[in-house]
């Protein structure tokens, strides 16, 4: 599989959504007094995003108790593809320069330890989505509890032209 690049040589987000059979989903509506994504000069920070599709959220609990690490990195990814439908809504993909930082929060079990590895589904779409426009920095950080229960949020900034 080649990854579509634009006349420019950008990856084609568009396009590469389509060949993956991925979709982006509509923006997730905000949980409390916020926006999904806002636009700060050549920045969008989109707000931390939940495993949430057409609703409603994937899972509940902990990772390393009721959720496996496996499951936490897929819902992770949708957390990503959630951040990507912000950004669309907000700018359109075709404007994203690169994906500069990424954070991601993991709802954990007493020594669960392996919060890099959960966030690895955000970090690895990214890069599968947008190729080397989508590698970041980033930070994996266990916390004690998060929005409704979630086992991961992820939160992105992002650089546009």
């Amino acid at each position: 599989m080649t990854t579509p690049v634009s006349g420019d040589g950008a990856v084609d987000a568009y396009a590469r959504l389509k060949e993956l059979g991925l979709t982006l989903p509509e923006v997730v509506p905000p949980l409390a007094a916020y926006v999904p994504a806002v636009q700060s000069g050549n920045h969008v920070y989109v707000s931390g995003q939940l495993p949430i599709v057409e609703g409603k959220l994937q899972a509940v609990g902990k990772v390393g108790a009721e959720v496996t690490p496996e499951q936490g990195a897929e819902l992770a990814r949708i957390c990503a593809l959630n951040a990507l439908a912000a950004i669309e809504s907000l700018v359109g993909l075709g404007r994203l320069v690169k994906i500069v930082k990424v954070n991601g929060f993991v709802a954990s079990a007493p020594g669960f330890t392996g919060q890099p590895t959960v966030i690895n589904g955000a970090s690895e779409l990214f890069g599968t989505v947008l190729g080397e426009i989508g590698r970041h920095a980033r930070s994996a950080v266990g916390v004690a509890e998060l929005p409704l229960g979630a086992p991961v949020e992820v939160d992105v900034i992002a650089e546009i032209a």
